[in-house]
Formats: structure tokens, sequence, C-alpha cells
């Protein structure tokens, strides 16, 4: 005796090329720090909106760096150390100035694809 599949017959299926470009998954209200603002500003920012890091701008809002938490437990545990916690406290002096970035109209596996061969 043999199965028997109830199934009728399939249809074939079709792919609808819709281009998931990074537009369509970007966040459009960032949290940014300032390049004059204090490591403990941020720090509080980082925990009040539950984000790991922001970018940095100018007073034209032009990107000049990135700021994580990474950044500032580093500021924290060298500060510490040297057992000097008002010594360089500005974002500008911790925050990574070469910022790579992405145009909004990549493709969204194109952009993840460089994230991962750039890392």
């Amino acid at each position: 005796m043999g199965i028997k599949s109830f199934q009728g017959p399939r249809k074939k299926q079709t792919v609808d090329e819709v281009p998931l470009t990074v537009n369509d998954y970007m966040t459009r209200k960032l949290i940014t720090f300032r390049p004059d603002q204090s490591v403990e500003e941020v720090i509080e920012a980082l925990i009040r909106y539950k984000i790991s890091g922001g970018p940095v701008v100018n007073e034209k809002n032009e990107l000049v760096g990135m700021i994580s938490e990474g950044d500032c437990v580093k500021h924290i545990s060298e500060s510490r150390y040297h057992n000097s916690l008002t010594a360089n406290r500005k974002v500008e002096h911790h925050m990574v100035k070469n910022v790579e970035t992405i145009d909004g109209h990549m493709n969204i596996f194109d952009a993840a694809n460089k994230f991962l061969n750039d890392k």
C-alpha cells in the first residue's frame, strides 16, 4: 500500500522584483551628539534612549564622527586608571572621525554585504 497525497497541483511561485533599499529601513529620527558635548551627557542619552551609539554632527548638521558606548567605556576606564575624570571629557576626543557612509538608494543586501566585507 502506498502513501497518497491529498494536495492538488501546486501553482508555480512568482517572485515580485521589489527593490529593498536602505531608505526603506533606515531610521529618520536620529539621536545626535555634538563634538563639544561631554561624554557623561552621551552616556545618559545612550541609557535613556536604549541605543548603543550615534552620529556626531557639527553646527551645520554635517556628520563629523560617531560615538559609541564602547568609546564611552574606554574613556571612563582610562580616566579612572589615570585618576583624572576631568581630562578630555568632550565627545570630540573620543569619537571615531573616519566614518564610512552609504547611499540611501543602495540595495539593502548590498549594504549588508558591504558592512560584512569591510568589517
